[in-house]
């Protein structure tokens, strides 16, 4: 009771309660802060993520453009249902070069960071234009305007540029060929070597949308069939010392 007694004094002194909360806040914010300055890397690096390549960095911007961030987060947590339904749960690398993250749990649509590869260009290509086509039960808006959009690297490099501002390890010789390296990754028929010695071989090629103009399609295909790709999981292990 007496220590009931004396928490009624904080209960009615709006002066005290603000400095001990305060102080509460403090110890807080130094036990969880604090042991940051000792770590030579907050982010355990990943064999495989890499920045991403100048059609994909463009198809993640139309993606946030569109607002696809609302109903699908890129986050699987280490829970058993998530890891059942998704596949591996996310590691803190593999966001290390997005401005801004997606992460979040409000999945009005499934997660997609893990979408890559799991189903074909054709697939997203007919779900973008007509979503209730392949999953009836989706409310998600058509977006087959993205087809009509021809897109062309004029700023792609200044994009990069910005990127790297924040320190996306974009070289220079990646600001130099950014323009060849976007009309490369969808036109198998280029010369891609050089985008694939930059990229690494989880850089894909192909032309995503089937037409023969480049697209807003294009790129956010691209963008989503490169999401969850670049870790090999069948070999990943993490590190306990950490």
């Amino acid at each position: 009771m007496a220590l009931l007694d004396k928490h009624k004094i904080l209960e009615t002194n709006a002066t005290l309660l603000l400095v001990f909360s305060f102080l509460v806040v403090t110890v807080g914010g130094i036990v969880e802060i604090a042991p940051l300055f000792y770590l030579d890397n907050t982010i355990e690096d990943v064999e495989g993520v890499r920045p991403y390549s100048p059609l994909e960095l463009t198809g993640r911007d139309i993606y946030i453009r569109e607002g696809c961030y609302v109903c699908h987060s890129q986050m699987i947590r280490p829970m058993r249902d998530e890891v059942e339904r998704y596949g591996h749960y996310s590691l803190a690398a593999e966001s290390k070069y997005d401005h801004p993250f997606q992460w979040g749990s409000k999945r009005t649509g499934p997660d997609l960071a893990r979408v890559g590869g799991r189903y074909s260009d054709e697939w997203h290509v007919d779900h973008l234009i007509d979503p209730q086509s392949v999953v009836p039960e989706s409310v998600m808006p058509k977006y087959g305007f993205l087809l009509d959009r021809p897109i062309e690297a004029t700023y792609v490099g200044e994009l990069m540029a910005t990127h790297r501002m924040v320190g996306v390890p974009y070289t220079d010789e990646m600001l130099e060929a950014a323009a060849a390296d976007f009309a490369a990754q969808a036109d198998p028929d280029s010369d891609y070597d050089g985008l694939i010695e930059r990229y690494g071989e989880s850089a894909q090629v192909r032309n995503f949308d089937g037409q023969a103009a480049l697209t807003e399609m294009d790129a956010l295909v691209a963008y989503l069939q490169v999401l969850g790709t670049m870790v090999d999981f069948s070999t990943f292990q993490p590190d306990e010392s950490r």
